[in-house]
Parts: structure tokens; sequence; C-alpha cells
């Protein structure tokens, strides 16, 4: 798994950057790893991510995170009709783009995601391999988000007025 999903080359190169100053820090550093990747690995990178509600899915081999991202949103619990729209939606995706549609799903719901794929399948080549790499960049944040937490220092500061 990992904040980029399962893809530790991200990692592994931006790693030459640290000691990071913050978690934006990281995060950038995250950020220009993949953006600075050859487009053979950014495609990788993007085929690395499943399907939503799809075949992993189902069968249960999704990453811890990809589990629960795709669980927040109600992917887990779709009735037949969504599960076949979604079946439907995302082979015509990986058709038209070759790689699986990608969405920071945390804080959506089925109709934000069905209503972000019926507009992004229409999109061009290049401004929906844009919005993918954006869309990972995203979820990484996220991700990161819950695998950092702030180390306390133990100060407290005040400010007195007179």
């Amino acid at each position: 798994g990992g904040c980029y999903e399962k893809s530790p080359w991200v990692a592994e190169r931006a790693h030459a950057a640290a000691p990071f100053a913050s978690l934006a820090a990281l995060a950038s550093a995250l950020r220009e790893a993949v953006d600075g990747a050859t487009d053979a690995e950014r495609l990788a990178l993007l085929r690395s991510h499943p399907d939503l509600a799809g075949k992993a899915a189902l069968a249960g081999e999704l990453t811890s995170e990809s589990t629960a991202e795709q669980c927040h949103a109600g992917l887990s619990s779709l009735s037949a009709d969504e599960l076949a729209r979604f079946t439907k939606l995302n082979e015509a995706y990986t058709a038209r783009f070759g790689f699986p549609f990608i969405l920071a799903v945390r804080n959506a719901n089925k109709a934000t995601i069905f209503a972000a794929f019926e507009r992004r399948v229409t999109n061009s080549a290049a401004a929906e391999l844009a919005e993918a790499v954006a869309q990972v960049h995203k979820i990484a944040w996220m991700r990161l988000n819950e695998l950092v937490r702030p180390n306390p220092t133990g100060f407290l500061t005040c400010h007195v007025l007179d």
C-alpha cells in the first residue's frame, strides 16, 4: 500500500531530500518524485490503482488503504444495479485512457463518484492524465496525514498584553 499505491519508488526517491522540515515538505518531495518520473513510471503508478468497486475489491485483494477508502465512500455496499454501473464505467474509462479511473474517494459518496466518472470519461487523454495524477497526489496527501501524527513539543506559549 503506502501513500502512493504499490509504488515504493516514490518514497525511495523522495528520501534523497530528507530530512524534511514539515509534513508539507515531505509531501512536496513525494510529489516532485512523481512529477519528475518518466511517463512510463507515472503510467505504471496510475495502473497500480484498483478499479473503484472492481474485481480486486470484490475478491478482497485491495491494499488496506484502498479498502478503507472505498468502504468509507459506500462502495462496499453497492446494489446489483450500482455494481453493474461501476463495472460499465470502469471498462469504458480504462478502454479510453489505458489506466483505471482514480478519484480520492475518502470524502466522497456514490453520487459524487458517479458524477465525476461520467464527467471525466469525456475528457481528452492529456486532461485526464493530468487529473488522474492530481487525484493520486490528493490520495497520497490524505494517506500521509493519517500516517504522520504531530509530535507534541511539551512547550506552552503564552502572550501577555499590558
